[in-house]
Protein backbone atom coordinates (compact mmCIF):
# COMPACT_ATOMS: atom_id res chain seq x y z
CA UNK A 1 0.00 0.00 0.00
CA UNK A 2 1.17 3.61 -0.54
CA UNK A 3 -0.35 6.51 0.83
CA UNK A 4 0.10 10.29 1.07
CA UNK A 5 -1.22 12.83 3.46
CA UNK A 6 -0.78 16.35 3.48
CA UNK A 7 -2.67 20.10 4.77
CA UNK A 8 -1.89 23.36 4.27
CA UNK A 9 -3.71 26.85 4.53
CA UNK A 10 -4.39 26.98 0.98
CA UNK A 11 -8.10 25.46 -0.28
CA UNK A 12 -7.92 21.79 -1.69
CA UNK A 13 -4.23 21.25 -1.02
CA UNK A 14 -4.81 17.82 -1.71
CA UNK A 15 -6.36 18.47 -5.68
CA UNK A 16 -2.70 19.58 -6.51
CA UNK A 17 -0.37 18.20 -3.77
CA UNK A 18 -1.02 14.51 -3.32
CA UNK A 19 -0.09 12.05 -6.47
CA UNK A 20 -0.24 8.04 -5.93
CA UNK A 21 -0.21 5.39 -7.98
CA UNK A 22 -0.81 1.87 -7.00
CA UNK A 23 1.75 -0.57 -7.77
CA UNK A 24 4.23 2.31 -8.01
CA UNK A 25 4.82 5.03 -4.98
CA UNK A 26 3.67 8.27 -3.86
CA UNK A 27 4.99 11.94 -5.03
CA UNK A 28 4.14 15.13 -3.17
CA UNK A 29 4.65 18.54 -5.38
CA UNK A 30 4.37 21.20 -3.19
CA UNK A 31 5.23 24.56 -1.88
CA UNK A 32 4.96 27.01 -4.97
CA UNK A 33 2.88 23.93 -6.48
CA UNK A 34 3.21 22.48 -9.99
CA UNK A 35 0.77 19.54 -10.27
CA UNK A 36 3.03 18.64 -13.06
CA UNK A 37 5.94 17.53 -11.26
CA UNK A 38 3.77 14.96 -9.17
CA UNK A 39 2.43 13.03 -12.48
CA UNK A 40 6.35 13.44 -13.99
CA UNK A 41 7.79 11.54 -11.12
CA UNK A 42 5.08 9.24 -10.79
CA UNK A 43 5.70 8.05 -14.88
CA UNK A 44 9.57 7.79 -14.12
CA UNK A 45 8.96 5.76 -10.84
CA UNK A 46 6.80 3.52 -12.77
CA UNK A 47 9.26 3.08 -16.12
CA UNK A 48 11.85 1.90 -13.39
CA UNK A 49 13.62 4.86 -11.38
CA UNK A 50 14.59 4.54 -8.01
CA UNK A 51 12.86 7.74 -5.73
CA UNK A 52 15.97 9.27 -5.97
CA UNK A 53 17.03 9.45 -9.21
CA UNK A 54 12.99 10.25 -10.16
CA UNK A 55 13.25 13.59 -8.43
CA UNK A 56 16.95 14.12 -9.83
CA UNK A 57 15.72 13.78 -13.47
CA UNK A 58 12.65 15.82 -12.55
CA UNK A 59 15.07 18.75 -10.76
CA UNK A 60 16.99 18.37 -13.66
CA UNK A 61 14.76 19.11 -16.21
CA UNK A 62 11.90 21.36 -14.52
CA UNK A 63 11.41 24.51 -15.18
CA UNK A 64 11.33 27.05 -12.26
CA UNK A 65 12.40 23.96 -10.13
CA UNK A 66 13.99 26.56 -7.36
CA UNK A 67 10.31 27.53 -6.61
CA UNK A 68 9.36 23.89 -6.04
CA UNK A 69 9.64 21.10 -2.66
CA UNK A 70 9.00 17.60 -3.87
CA UNK A 71 9.29 14.06 -2.22
CA UNK A 72 8.85 11.03 -3.46
CA UNK A 73 8.16 7.23 -2.25
CA UNK A 74 8.95 4.25 -4.40
CA UNK A 75 8.10 0.38 -4.34
CA UNK A 76 11.29 -0.33 -2.41
CA UNK A 77 10.98 1.86 -0.08
CA UNK A 78 13.83 4.11 -1.31
CA UNK A 79 12.88 8.08 -0.39
CA UNK A 80 13.80 11.37 -2.58
CA UNK A 81 13.42 15.09 -2.09
CA UNK A 82 13.95 18.04 -3.22
CA UNK A 83 13.69 21.78 -1.97
CA UNK A 84 14.32 24.40 -4.06
CA UNK A 85 16.37 28.06 -2.96
CA UNK A 86 12.91 29.59 -3.31
CA UNK A 87 10.67 27.07 -0.85
CA UNK A 88 8.60 29.75 1.51
CA UNK A 89 9.62 30.17 5.35
CA UNK A 90 11.07 27.49 7.30
CA UNK A 91 11.37 24.31 5.68
CA UNK A 92 12.44 20.91 6.19
CA UNK A 93 12.58 17.17 6.15
CA UNK A 94 12.70 14.19 7.28
CA UNK A 95 13.27 10.63 5.91
CA UNK A 96 12.92 7.05 7.53
CA UNK A 97 12.51 3.43 5.65
CA UNK A 98 9.22 3.89 3.26
CA UNK A 99 8.80 7.69 4.27
CA UNK A 100 9.02 11.15 3.93
CA UNK A 101 7.79 13.94 5.49
CA UNK A 102 8.35 17.73 4.01
CA UNK A 103 7.53 21.14 4.98
CA UNK A 104 7.13 24.44 4.03
CA UNK A 105 6.53 27.51 6.32
CA UNK A 106 6.36 25.70 9.28
CA UNK A 107 6.56 26.87 12.45
CA UNK A 108 9.44 24.54 13.55
CA UNK A 109 12.10 22.94 11.27
CA UNK A 110 11.42 19.79 13.66
CA UNK A 111 7.83 19.19 12.49
CA UNK A 112 8.85 16.77 9.78
CA UNK A 113 10.97 14.59 11.96
CA UNK A 114 8.47 14.64 14.78
CA UNK A 115 6.06 13.15 11.49
CA UNK A 116 8.59 10.47 10.67
CA UNK A 117 8.66 9.69 14.47
CA UNK A 118 5.25 9.18 14.57
CA UNK A 119 5.10 7.17 11.86
CA UNK A 120 7.74 4.93 12.54
CA UNK A 121 6.25 4.10 16.27
CA UNK A 122 4.33 1.13 15.40
CA UNK A 123 4.92 -0.43 12.11
CA UNK A 124 2.06 -3.05 12.95
CA UNK A 125 -0.71 -0.36 13.08
CA UNK A 126 -3.12 -0.15 9.97
CA UNK A 127 -1.33 2.27 7.29
CA UNK A 128 -3.74 4.73 7.48
CA UNK A 129 -3.69 5.21 10.72
CA UNK A 130 -0.05 6.20 10.71
CA UNK A 131 -0.16 8.47 8.12
CA UNK A 132 -2.78 10.00 10.16
CA UNK A 133 -0.91 9.69 13.38
CA UNK A 134 1.91 11.38 11.50
CA UNK A 135 -0.38 14.59 10.99
CA UNK A 136 -1.42 14.28 14.41
CA UNK A 137 2.56 14.63 15.33
CA UNK A 138 2.88 17.72 12.99
CA UNK A 139 0.31 19.96 14.88
CA UNK A 140 1.36 18.88 18.16
CA UNK A 141 4.83 19.80 16.61
CA UNK A 142 3.79 23.19 15.71
CA UNK A 143 2.35 22.51 12.19
CA UNK A 144 2.33 25.93 9.84
CA UNK A 145 3.18 28.98 10.95
CA UNK A 146 -0.44 30.40 10.28
CA UNK A 147 -3.66 28.70 10.40
CA UNK A 148 -4.43 25.77 8.49
CA UNK A 149 -7.43 25.00 5.97
CA UNK A 150 -7.36 22.53 4.08
CA UNK A 151 -6.02 18.52 4.52
CA UNK A 152 -6.39 15.26 2.62
CA UNK A 153 -5.52 11.86 2.35
CA UNK A 154 -5.01 9.12 -0.34
CA UNK A 155 -4.38 5.48 -0.62
CA UNK A 156 -3.83 3.19 -3.45
CA UNK A 157 -3.48 -1.14 -2.82
CA UNK A 158 -4.28 -3.70 -5.43
CA UNK A 159 -6.53 -2.14 -7.33
CA UNK A 160 -5.61 0.63 -10.18
CA UNK A 161 -7.42 3.21 -8.11
CA UNK A 162 -7.28 5.32 -4.86
CA UNK A 163 -9.31 3.03 -2.22
CA UNK A 164 -9.75 6.05 0.08
CA UNK A 165 -9.29 9.74 -0.93
CA UNK A 166 -10.28 11.94 1.49
CA UNK A 167 -10.82 15.38 1.40
CA UNK A 168 -11.46 18.82 3.57
CA UNK A 169 -11.21 21.13 0.92
CA UNK A 170 -11.53 24.20 3.40
CA UNK A 171 -12.02 24.28 7.45
CA UNK A 172 -12.00 27.66 9.10
CA UNK A 173 -10.67 25.83 12.54
CA UNK A 174 -8.93 21.90 12.35
CA UNK A 175 -8.95 20.30 9.02
CA UNK A 176 -6.85 17.66 10.02
CA UNK A 177 -9.45 16.74 13.09
CA UNK A 178 -11.93 16.55 10.33
CA UNK A 179 -10.16 14.36 8.27
CA UNK A 180 -9.37 11.83 11.13
CA UNK A 181 -13.22 11.99 11.71
CA UNK A 182 -14.36 11.63 7.73
CA UNK A 183 -11.90 8.49 7.85
CA UNK A 184 -13.57 6.96 10.95
CA UNK A 185 -17.09 7.10 9.08
CA UNK A 186 -14.89 6.00 5.37
CA UNK A 187 -13.51 2.95 6.96
CA UNK A 188 -16.05 0.11 8.30
CA UNK A 189 -17.08 0.99 4.19
CA UNK A 190 -13.67 0.94 2.58
CA UNK A 191 -13.84 -3.38 1.74
CA UNK A 192 -17.36 -2.86 0.39
CA UNK A 193 -16.67 -0.38 -1.90
CA UNK A 194 -13.55 -2.08 -3.04
CA UNK A 195 -16.31 -4.86 -3.70
CA UNK A 196 -18.83 -3.15 -5.36
CA UNK A 197 -16.29 -2.23 -7.90
CA UNK A 198 -14.84 -5.59 -8.58
CA UNK A 199 -18.10 -7.61 -8.19
CA UNK A 200 -21.40 -6.11 -7.89
CA UNK A 201 -23.02 -9.54 -7.45
CA UNK A 202 -20.72 -10.04 -4.33
CA UNK A 203 -21.36 -6.48 -2.75
CA UNK A 204 -23.31 -6.32 0.61
CA UNK A 205 -26.04 -4.12 0.79
CA UNK A 206 -25.79 -0.70 -0.43
CA UNK A 207 -28.14 0.85 2.43
CA UNK A 208 -29.89 3.01 0.73
CA UNK A 209 -33.62 3.51 0.12
CA UNK A 210 -35.07 1.14 -2.52
CA UNK A 211 -32.50 -1.50 -2.13
CA UNK A 212 -33.76 -4.94 -1.44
Amino acid sequence: MFGLAVSSSSPAVAARCAHVRANVGACASQNITDPWLGTRMLELLEAGLSAPDAVAQVVASASHIDYRQIAAVDGEGRTGHYSGAHTLGTNAVAHGPGVVCAGNLLADEGVPAAMVDAFMADDEAPFAERLLGAMRAAARAGGEEGPVHSAGMVLVRDVPWPIADLRVDWHNNDPISALIRLWEIYEPQLEDYVTRARDPTKAPSYGVPGDT
